[in-house]
């Protein structure tokens, strides 16, 4: 399978385990910085070392912060001290008391803490990699150490952060699940798996960022993803060196094919049901902590006009509200550079009726026809920015105060025709019926140069203008699965879950593009007719 004709430059990988990949919290100087690597380094060959040291090497590599907590027991068998270590700001005090110390407090007096293990829960584990010790406490462990210097033991206590589990505003559905991810990876997780019963789902975990540390969920079926795609998610995704990964944001741009290309390379999405689907056609899902967002690799641009809707409805509806998604996209990148082509080049073109009626809306406005539409498509861009910024109940106002007041009162002051707000009007509406927001924001942005085409050169701007936007979709990929496809390359099979859908039981193959091991799908579903 080949990726690339020109593949992008990565980043030298160190030929560095796991544990040396693991760096240090930021101390208060780089002279503390070096000693503490150096103290945490060696504490795996230190075997004899004193738990008071081991804290003292610990509590420097965090720079003596004073969230981070250090409480000492006793324990009731040997009557020995036992060191609790933790940081206070994002661990629940609770879970630490029912977890361990009430367990600890209530053990017999001929059970000691290394048979501790197993009577407490199973978030109770014995450690002995010490280089793990900072990245254990920063995700909400609790820490046991003991006079045994040559291991010590880990609690999950974690501290409740998470909002509940709603569907997702930017991609409502009439009919189907109502569930939407959240900020929480596991529960996430738990949200996929409970549509994919299956013990072929791979949950596969990464970790990117020096100074972060965001961890990153990889998810694919064993039995049906590409094994080339996988390999190249993952390698893009390791050759990421950077101090701080905060988004998912800042991974998109680092592992998709072209950066500069207005078009995006992976699905965004925030519903459960969707990633479900994806990943039952062989695609890769990638998952990031503190986050609801999930990628979708590798896609075409047509899954960004497939909705769950059209598969919650009949056949034959899906069809025509997807054709109508998929015309829309004509229109808000076309419709304004068409009127302005029609305006100043092409008046043959308008009807014998209309002629009277647009020169009568035209002949008293000072400005040419591409100032009109700059003017009016940057003003609703800028309603749009205020609309998401503003409260919830100002949002609502602004927006009534933008299109009725503002539009009512440029056309009475004769600065815009009233054919241009229609205009303007229904790019805004065609752009905005795209299910990916992703994808939104680049039709609305790829309208801009075809007005500049059309007040240029006409309709031989427009139809430049397009054949290069094609060529572009044509030579453009997603981790090696051609954009376009299956109209380039043009595969008829593929059509059938495209431009329309053809009804379940005919949709017994997945898509030929992201060449999956296992390509045809048992969809027998109507045996009962033929019996």
């Amino acid at each position: 399978m080949t990726f690339f004709k020109k593949p992008r430059k990565l980043l030298e990988q160190k030929n560095t385990s796991n544990e040396d990949k693991i760096q240090e919290s930021s101390p208060s100087s780089q002279t503390d910085s070096v000693n503490t690597s150096h103290s945490l380094q060696d504490a795996n060959s230190k075997q004899n070392q004193s738990i008071d040291d081991l804290l003292k090497d610990i509590e420097k590599s965090f720079s003596s912060s004073e969230d981070l907590m250090t409480h000492w027991i006793e324990m009731p068998a040997d009557k020995s001290r036992v060191a609790l270590i933790f940081l206070n700001s994002i661990i629940d005090k609770q879970k630490l008391q029912d977890l361990i110390l009430n367990p600890l407090f209530e053990l017999d007096k001929d059970i000691d803490l290394h048979t501790f293990e197993k009577v407490i829960n199973i978030d109770f584990k014995q450690q002995t990699d010490f280089s793990k010790i900072q990245e254990l406490i920063l995700q909400s462990y609790t820490l046991i150490f003991t006079k045994d210097t040559t291991c010590y033991y880990s609690v999950f206590t974690p501290v409740k952060t998470e909002r509940d589990i709603k569907e997702p505003d930017n991609e409502a559905v009439i009919r189907g699940s109502h569930e939407g991810f959240i900020e929480s990876m596991s529960t996430n997780i738990a949200l996929i798996r409970k549509r994919l019963k299956s013990p072929k789902l791979v949950v596969k975990y990464l970790q990117v960022g020096k100074e972060t540390h965001t961890n990153v969920a990889m998810l694919y079926m064993s039995d049906i993803a590409n094994p080339d795609v996988l390999h190249e998610v993952e390698r893009r995704i390791k050759a990421i060196e950077a101090d701080s990964v905060m988004t998912p944001g800042n991974i998109e741009e680092s592992i998709e094919d072209k950066t500069f290309s207005l078009f995006p390379q992976t699905l965004s999405t925030e519903r459960p049901d969707r990633v479900a689907a994806n990943l039952m056609e062989g695609r890769v899902a990638l998952l990031y902590d503190s986050s609801p967002t999930v990628n979708l690799a590798p896609v075409n641009f047509f899954v960004f006009y497939q909705t769950p809707d059209d598969y919650n409805k009949r056949w034959m509806l899906g069809s025509f509200y997807r054709m109508i998604r998929l015309f829309s996209f004509y229109i808000a990148i076309g419709l304004p550079a068409f009127y302005i082509a029609i305006v100043s080049f092409h008046f043959e073109v308008i009807p014998s009726a209309l002629i009277l009626l647009m020169k009568s809306s035209l002949e008293n406005i000072p400005y040419p026809p591409l100032f009109e539409a700059l003017v009016m498509e940057l003003t609703i861009e800028l309603i749009r920015e205020a609309a998401i910024r503003l409260p919830t109940r100002i949002g609502s106002t602004i927006a009534i105060v933008g299109g009725l007041v503002i539009g009512d009162a440029v056309v009475k002051a004769g600065l815009i025709s009233n054919l241009m707000i229609i205009v303007v009007a229904t790019t805004a509406i065609a752009a905005y019926t795209v299910p990916s927001n992703e994808m939104s924001l680049a039709v609305r942005l790829l309208r801009f140069p075809f007005m500049v085409a059309a007040a240029t050169f006409g309709f031989l701007g427009i139809v430049f203008g397009l054949i290069l936007m094609f060529f572009h979709l044509c030579r453009l990929y997603s981790f090696g699965t051609p954009y376009f496809a299956p109209l380039a390359p043009f595969k008829i099979g593929d059509l059938k879950d495209t431009i329309i859908r053809l009804p379940f039981f005919k949709m017994n193959s997945r898509p030929s593009d992201i060449t999956p091991i296992k390509k045809d799908e048992d969809n027998h579903t109507r045996k009962w007719d033929k019996s």
